[in-house]
């Protein structure tokens, strides 16, 4: 078997390949009840799986004959490309969209919780009006305004670090914005509804926008080698290109100085915006560390 006949394999048959890599690589064990435990499968059919694994990458893996367990080898070189969060979601929460109560994570893992955990009920109708395109109705409170019923057009889910937003157009202010989810209540569904082509998605400048950051150690703190080592920088710097919607989302989260002189002291800002004009006309760098805009 070549890498290329992968993609003759069935869905189920490369989730359990992926499944025998990730074991193999970060357990570093894996046995063919692991196999049959997960994917609810006959011995056999483990058997042909590990078979299948082998042919692919031979030198991955080693068994022991005696205890029956298939073992890590010197050399490794996975198959699959896995993005680092996934490999850390299955390592912390188990794997894939199994069901929860069953499978827990595969070593000790302490993970921040979020600052509040959003309704699922909530969170579906929104998903539901993404994926259909159309409005949607909610009761918002907001910090500004209070309680206020609004019309929204929903098209993206961001992730600031500590709760969710959704990504709307806003029939209520005429502009796009974004919306905490643990403040929308009451969602209905308007299936069928009609959209502008001015409350689109391709219409949201902020959202199309792409900003190019470069992020330098901070002049203030000591050994500028270990941040460069912490933020896998390239010759001292670190390129981010980021939609405008999250820039101030992000910053934020890694303390970034974006003061023009870097201004910012303490042990959290290892970071700093060597160009604090990058951030210029971005309507969320109103949130990020030290940022003023040019005209004040």
């Amino acid at each position: 078997m070549t890498i290329k006949q992968i993609n003759k394999l069935t869905q189920t048959q490369r989730d359990r390949l992926a499944f025998i890599e990730l074991r193999l690589q970060f357990v570093g064990e894996m046995r063919r009840q692991d196999l049959t435990t997960r994917f609810g499968i006959q011995a056999a059919a483990a058997t042909r799986d590990i078979g299948f694994y082998k042919e692919l990458a031979p030198n991955n893996l080693n068994y022991n004959t005696k205890s029956k367990i298939y073992t890590y080898k010197d050399g490794f070189q996975p198959i699959f490309d896995f993005p680092p969060e996934r490999v850390l979601t299955w390592l912390s929460q188990g794997y894939g969209d199994n069901e929860p109560s069953l499978f827990g994570s595969w070593i000790d893992c302490e993970i921040p919780s979020r600052l509040a955990h959003c309704d699922l009920g909530v969170l579906a109708s929104v998903t539901r009006a993404i994926h259909s395109e159309c409005p949607l109705e909610i009761v918002y409170h907001s910090i500004s305004s209070g309680k206020i019923e609004r019309e929204i057009i929903p098209f993206a889910l961001i992730d600031n670090g500590l709760r969710w937003h959704v990504r709307a157009f806003d029939r209520h202010s005429q502009n796009f914005r974004d919306f905490v989810i643990t403040r929308i209540k009451q969602p209905v569904v308007m299936k069928g509804g009609n959209v502008e082509f001015y409350e689109r998605k391709n219409q949201d400048i902020q959202w199309s926008r792409i900003v190019e950051l470069e992020l330098v150690p901070h002049p203030a703190q000591p050994r500028p080698d270990i941040t460069e080592m912490d933020y896998g920088m390239i010759d001292g710097k670190l390129h981010l290109k980021l939609r405008g919607t999250i820039v101030g989302y992000v910053l934020r989260k890694w303390y970034v100085d974006c003061s023009p002189n870097h201004t910012l002291h303490g042990p959290e800002y290892r970071l700093w915006l060597k160009d604090h004009l990058a951030l210029y006309g971005v309507e969320s760098a109103a949130i990020a560390p030290g940022y003023t805009s040019p005209r004040e």
